[in-house]
C-alpha cells in the first residue's frame, strides 16, 4: 500500500508563489510516475502535471506552462510542485497521484494512488 501525504498549500496573493510537496512512503517511490490534479468548486478534476519516475519526462497543462514547476527528489520519496505567479483561477483542492508503472499520466484514472488533497487560494 502507497500513502500519498500533501502539503503546503494555502491562501496567497494574486502573483505569488507556494510550493506543494506530496511524501510517499514505500520503498519503490523511485519508480512510480507521479501526478499533480486540481478540483475547484464546481468543476471536474483536471490535470495539472505529472513526471516520470526518473524525471526525464514532464508534462504540463497548457494553461500552467511557464508558471509550474514539478520536480521530484527520489532520495526524499517528494514530488513538488512550484507555483508562481499564481492567479485566482488556480484556487483549488490540489491532488498528487502515483502510477506504479513509472510513467508521466495525463489520464486521472490510470492512476494507481491518491493523496487526500490541499487547498490553494489565490486572492485577487
Amino acid at each position: 500500500q502507497v500513502q500519498l501525504v500533501e502539503s503546503g498549500g494555502g491562501l496567497v496573493q494574486a502573483g505569488g508563489s507556494l510550493r506543494l510537496s506530496c511524501a510517499a512512503s514505500g520503498r519503490t517511490f523511485v519508480g512510480y510516475g507521479m501526478g499533480w490534479f486540481r478540483q475547484a468548486p464546481g468543476k471536474e478534476r483536471e490535470f495539472v502535471a505529472a513526471i516520470s519516475w526518473s524525471g526525464a519526462t514532464t508534462l504540463y497543462i497548457d494553461s500552467v506552462k511557464g508558471r509550474f514547476t514539478i520536480s521530484r527528489d527520489n532520495a526524499k520519496n517528494t514530488v513538488y510542485l512550484q507555483m508562481n505567479s499564481l492567479k485566482p483561477e488556480d484556487t483549488a483542492v490540489y491532488y498528487c497521484a502515483a502510477d506504479i508503472r513509472g510513467r508521466a499520466l495525463l489520464t486521472d484514472a490510470l492512476y494507481d494512488y491518491w493523496g487526500q488533497g490541499t487547498q490553494v487560494t489565490v486572492s485577487s
